[in-house]
Parts: structure tokens; sequence; C-alpha cells
């Protein structure tokens, strides 16, 4: 079924699922059925899953969930499924920490937004990036920063990969990050110290 999943074979899934195949069964790289088919962008795939008893706030694999793989992936229509399905955005884990760091790490704007519109937390600490402005800042998605700062989020968050958000947009080279968390506030500091982990 996980396999299946991850292929986006919807005919497959549905033919595993009459024949009772285990739908909360955990393991792989990607945790379970539901967070696999969500990778992969299955809208089918994950229909049928969540038809079928899936649990959507099942924790495990690389991305911590679901909502995670589908917001890291930008599969805009997935996500809105798996929120209409009542997944909780609060939810922590995996390599992103939380859903708003995985969706900021990819720079989709509509994406986050949404997350926001439905309580996601602007400062969840965790993760790779330690925050969501860090991840942003980090990968130079200037808009993205923008909506951030916007919806309240810190710029003296500290932790992650590279120490702050300042840090994180000095590292990549962008000068238009870096002045807009300056005229944000945002000063030069000593690094927090840099993380070991690799990105999936």
């Amino acid at each position: 079924l996980y396999g299946a999943s991850l292929a986006g074979h919807a005919t497959v899934v549905q033919r595993l699922l009459k024949a009772g195949a285990e739908i909360q069964t955990q393991g792989g790289g990607y945790g379970n059925a539901s967070q696999a088919a969500s990778y992969r962008g299955s809208m089918e795939v994950v229909e049928r899953l969540l038809d079928a008893g899936a649990n959507v706030n099942a924790q495990g694999g690389c991305y911590g969930n679901a909502l995670q793989a589908a917001s890291h992936q930008s599969n805009e229509s997935v996500v809105k499924m798996l929120l209409t399905a009542g997944t909780t955005v609060g939810s922590s884990g995996g390599y992103y920490g939380n859903v708003l760091q995985a969706a900021c790490s990819s720079g989709h704007e509509d994406i986050v937004r949404q997350l926001l519109d439905v309580g996601a937390d602007v400062n969840a600490q965790g993760g790779h990036y330690g925050s969501a402005l860090q991840a942003a800042s980090s990968w130079g998605y200037r808009d993205l920063v923008k909506i951030l700062l916007g919806a309240g989020a810190s710029i003296h968050s500290r932790g992650g990969e590279f120490g702050n958000a300042l840090h994180a947009a000095s590292c990549g080279g962008h000068q238009d990050v870096i002045d807009l968390l300056q005229v944000a506030g945002a000063a030069c500091s000593p690094r927090a110290g840099p993380s070991s982990q690799t990105a999936p």
C-alpha cells in the first residue's frame, strides 16, 4: 500500500484497500501511506486513503506528517484536502519541525497564507531552520519574509542551522532580505551554532 501510494497508483491502492491492506501501517522514509501520497501530490490516492479511514494526523517519517509533506512539495490541492479533513496545523516533528517551516523552505506563498489563516504558529520553533522566518530568509524568499513579518514573526528567534534569520539571509547572500530584516529591527549578533542535519 505504501509503495502504491508513493507512486500515485490510485487503482492499485483501491484494490489493496478492498483486499484488506492495513492503512495505518508505519514504515518507509515517509512514515505511512498517507504521507507518501501527500508527498507525491496524488489527490486521488490521498482521497481514497482518507475515505478508507487513514489517520490524517499520523506521525512519523522524514516530514513528520502528511500536511508537512504536501506543504513542502507545494501540493496545494492536497494541502486543502488535508486541512478540510481536519489535519492539525500545530503538530511538530520531522525534518522541518512544523508545517509552516516546511512550506517556507519551498517558498510557496499561497500555502503559507493558507496555513496562517487556519492558525499555524508563525513563531513555532524547531526543525532544521529553527523557525519559518529563518527558512524563508535562507532561501531568499523576500515576499515570503514580508508575509511572515506581517503575521508577527519574531526577528529575534534563535536556533536552527544559521542561528537566526539575519544570519540565514547573509549566508545566502540575499541582500534584499537582509535589508528587509534590518528595517524590521534585526541586528547582527553571534551565531547560535549550526545543525548537522541533512535535508530529505
